[in-house]
């Protein structure tokens, strides 16, 4: 078994954490609403979002190679913050599978990344 070293849990495990706060929220307007965050000023919102996704599949990504390289998942940092930002990141990938489930069968689309001219989001 090797051994992962990670430079430093805490931010991680915040940054963690912030990331995947924004992507359940996302997930819930689009639940709720068909479409995704607006962009926002300067779209601020709409990179905000797509990097917490971004960090949060990074999240899950470091998890899966810790697991593969060591058989155990991330340690849990300090105050348990790194354990906890791991198990969010699992939950909001679970919450945006069935997000993904329930946006193609009430609204019949995915809405894309970017709003297009003339489709359903703005």
């Amino acid at each position: 078994q090797e051994e992962v070293t990670i430079e430093s849990p805490t931010l991680l495990g915040i940054s963690g954490l912030i990331a995947s706060t924004i992507v359940l929220y996302s997930e819930s307007v689009l639940f709720n609403t068909g479409c995704g965050l607006p962009a926002g000023p300067f779209g601020l919102v709409g990179a905000v979002e797509g990097i917490s996704y971004l960090g949060v599949v990074g999240l899950i990504g470091f998890s899966l190679y810790t697991k593969i390289k060591t058989g155990s998942g991330l340690p849990a940092g300090p105050g348990g913050i790194l354990g906890a930002a791991e198990g969010v990141a699992y939950l909001a990938a679970l919450a945006g599978i069935l997000v993904l489930i329930a946006q193609v069968t009430n609204y019949g689309y995915i809405p894309n990344a970017v709003p297009m001219e003339g489709g359903m989001c703005k």
